[in-house]
């Protein structure tokens, strides 16, 4: 723990939290970038890093880039990121009611706290689930991924359907390459590239960066108009704003950092469920004002999508899970570091856990300092023209697609991800399954396998292993109740008549 204090606190850590938290914050205060874009492509550049200054940065450009988002929602009524969709609706009216400023203010304090509380949860849990997980066996390990597979299908998205139509594709893509089983070659067509399979870091960049430039191409001459903020005053949180909203603020920050904890669920539908709960425990004047310009509403939504990002690092750091697309994006950067996901990052390189609690820490201190100061100017960022911004990043995408092994092909991988990422978009299928299918495939593939050969071939420990038994009732339960609960109606209309 003293090594990853030194690391944080020396002067290259402390530059890192500045500038990963500022960029963050900055991709996060433009419609149309996200933080998913901006830390895959800020991957390839940490290449030459060492692995805990690179995290160093990844963890606080995840912390601005969450945060970042309520700038644009509550001053142009566009959501930086999809984590400030319900900021959008209260702290907009707020703003157009001629208090931007207070709007302002009650989310940045409210992410403020919202990831400290995740914090506290993070460096509390992550130690006891990772020394519990080093006794599961591989039948164990496969259940679990079973079950977040079925979890980002069943709760991640609108639609059932079209996530588990994702979560498929994530899965198939992750096939070609060698069968671990029989040591063949699969999927490959032909294609040498192929034999070691599909690199994460093109996916990723097609997935999130690429589609994202071809949507915005469609939008390239749309003018946006800021409301300005003239008082700073307004922005600090007073003693009856302590008193009034801090029940909220620790309910909403719980409820977003336990579904940052589910996999591939993430901030947006933390800060929904935090926004729900905080109409339902509202007074009926309170409530009355929800949509309208609610100061509980945003606290609530706001509270909860940072808090996510801390109860998100818990599945990765102790189980190697990832909770949120731009998890398995940091999931992807410790593969590329050579480092090992999961329980054995306790044992094996305890340095990087402390490192990545405690810039979490950090970098949510320095985004509230920041935010406080430089939000009214940050605001004019959603103003540059798209036209200027888009090309900058597409020469980056190739870049950095092209730097992992200096070969055309990952360039052209990224193309083909970027488009398939548009269609899926257009066709509002859900990218989170997708990443997440591609990252937790080979994971549930290497545990069955090995599972498989320590019980000769047998899948009975699937459902004879306690633990693996609870996963695969709680999987068939998510996948069977939901199903149930639509054609419950058309079953009882045909019992009646």
């Amino acid at each position: 723990m003293e090594s990853a204090i030194a690391y944080i606190f020396s002067i290259q850590g402390i530059l890192l939290v500045v500038c990963g938290t500022i960029l963050g914050i900055t991709v996060g205060a433009v419609p149309g970038l996200t933080g998913a874009m901006l830390i895959s492509l800020t991957l390839p550049l940490t290449f030459s890093m060492d692995p805990v200054a690179a995290f160093i940065l990844l963890i606080s450009m995840y912390v601005g880039a969450v945060s970042g988002g309520l700038i644009t929602a509550t001053l142009l009524r566009m959501p930086g990121t999809p984590a400030s969709i319900m900021t959008t609706l209260d702290g907009y009216p707020m703003a157009k009611g001629g208090k931007p400023g207070r709007a302002l203010g009650l989310g940045i304090t409210a992410s403020f706290v919202g990831g400290l509380v995740s914090w506290v949860f993070l460096i509390s849990l992550s130690a006891p689930i990772a020394r519990y997980s080093t006794k599961l066996g591989p039948f164990d390990f496969f259940s679990l991924v079973l079950m977040a597979l079925v979890l980002i299908a069943s709760v991640g998205g609108k639609s059932m359907s079209r996530s588990f139509f994702s979560a498929a594709c994530g899965v198939f893509a992750s096939l070609p390459g060698v069968d671990k089983a029989t040591g063949a070659l699969r999927l490959t067509f032909g294609f040498e590239e192929l034999n070691g399979g599909l690199k994460l870091l093109p996916v990723l960049i097609g997935m999130f960066a690429i589609s994202q430039i071809i949507s915005d191409i469609s939008r390239i001459n749309e003018k946006i108009e800021v409301i300005p903020v003239k008082k700073r005053g307004d922005m600090l949180f007073k003693l009856r704003d302590w008193k009034n909203q801090a029940v909220n603020m620790i309910r909403s920050s719980m409820i977003g950092t336990w579904i940052g904890i589910l996999p591939g669920i993430g901030a947006n539908i933390g800060s929904v469920t935090a926004y729900s709960a905080a109409k339902s425990f509202a007074d009926p004047e309170e409530k009355e004002k929800f949509g309208k310009g609610s100061e509980v509403a945003v606290v609530a939504a706001e509270s909860a999508n940072n808090a996510s990002i801390g109860g998100a690092l818990i599945p990765l750091i102790s189980l190697g899970i990832p909770g949120s697309v731009i998890d398995a994006i940091l999931l992807g950067a410790l593969l590329v570091h050579g480092l090992q996901p999961g329980p054995l990052l306790f044992q094996q390189n305890p340095t990087m856990v402390y490192t990545i609690m405690g810039t979490l820490f950090v970098a949510n201190v320095f985004m509230f300092f920041f935010m406080i100061f430089a939000v009214k100017y940050l605001a004019r960022l959603a103003t540059i023209p798209r036209g200027l911004l888009m090309p900058v990043i597409l020469v980056f995408c190739i870049i950095g697609s092209f730097a992992l092994a200096t070969r055309m092909f990952d360039v052209w991988t990224m193309l083909l991800f970027g488009l398939l990422g548009f269609a899926f978009e257009r066709l509002q299928v859900p990218l989170a399954p997708f990443v997440i299918g591609f990252v937790l495939a080979p994971v549930a593939e290497e545990n069955l396998l090995t599972g498989l050969m320590a019980s000769n071939g047998s899948y009975l420990p699937l459902i004879t292993r306690p633990v693996s038994l609870v996963f695969v009732i709680i999987s068939v339960s998510l996948l069977l109740v939901p199903m149930y609960k639509r054609f419950r109606p058309k079953i009882e209309n045909k019992s009646h008549n």
